[in-house]
């Protein structure tokens, strides 16, 4: 049991839990998820890039007021940067304007360049806040603080099983596919592969589906009705209406930056 506990608990840690005691960590959960999104919406809306390093310069300081590692941090907004690069690469060659350069025949514009920057700090200003902000907080308080937000009753119970319940199907993954290896399976570009696959993919679903209507009958047993029951109540103190208040000033700046730049 101890062995289970603490493979759950590195799980948990890995998944974006708090490592490091911060100024972030003791505020309101729902504070930092209102604030996420009200710095999110505003950094979107920007369109200058005195604005937009100005948001990033601020992410980067809730980075350092959370006291999160840096280099895991960054590393996994790297990852991040990894989905969007092929379009920030063709962005000057697809947009046309001044041009920078000329490759294969394609020009490269001023305007495309511009535009992949603006794009590229908008996407990591967002994020890094998200993981300082949301992402650093348990995964069981972040479905608490959503359902004290009035979000839809169904979507909580969904993020609280997925949690639980995650590693469970990692583990009825790895156990399919080590008995397709015992069998000799071996992955390849043919029709097998790509047949084996599926019936993977619908046996998950199949052991999915039997697995959460045992879990259902056994809530039922205990006496779940449907609603959730939470131990722990939220109250704003002093120091997340600062919070709050600072960084609703910053994204004021951001807005009021943005428009003198135009």
């Amino acid at each position: 049991m101890a062995h289970v506990l603490g493979h759950r608990e590195k799980t948990l840690a890995q998944a974006g839990t708090v490592a490091r005691q911060g100024a972030i960590t003791p505020l309101d959960p729902r504070m930092r998820i209102v604030m996420a999104c009200v710095f999110g919406c505003v950094t979107v809306a920007l369109s200058t890039l005195p604005a937009l390093v100005a948001a990033f310069a601020i992410a980067l300081s809730l980075l350092a007021m959370s006291r999160l590692p840096w280099r895991q941090t960054l590393k996994r907004m790297a990852m991040m940067d990894a989905f969007i690069i092929f379009m920030l690469i063709l962005l000057p060659f697809s947009m046309p304007g001044d041009p920078i350069f000329t490759l294969w025949g394609f020009p490269a514009s001023w305007q495309g360049l511009w535009k992949a920057v603006e794009i590229a700090l908008t996407a990591n200003a967002v994020i890094l806040a998200l993981m300082v902000l949301v992402g650093t907080m348990e995964p069981v308080a972040l479905g608490h603080a959503l359902h004290r937000l009035r979000c839809p009753e169904t979507l909580v119970h969904l993020l609280m099983f997925t949690i639980r319940y995650i590693e469970v199907l990692r583990e009825e993954y790895l156990r399919l596919r080590a008995a397709m290896k015992v069998r000799g399976f071996r992955p390849g570009t043919n029709w097998h592969t790509y047949r084996s696959f599926g019936y993977l993919v619908g046996m998950m679903l199949v052991r999915a589906i039997e697995r959460s209507e045992r879990i259902l009958g056994a809530m039922k047993c205990r006496g779940f009705s449907g609603r959730m029951l939470l131990l722990q109540d939220y109250a704003l103190t002093r120091r997340d209406i600062t919070f709050a208040l600072g960084l609703t000033g910053l994204c004021l700046g951001l807005i009021w930056l943005d428009i003198a730049w135009r």
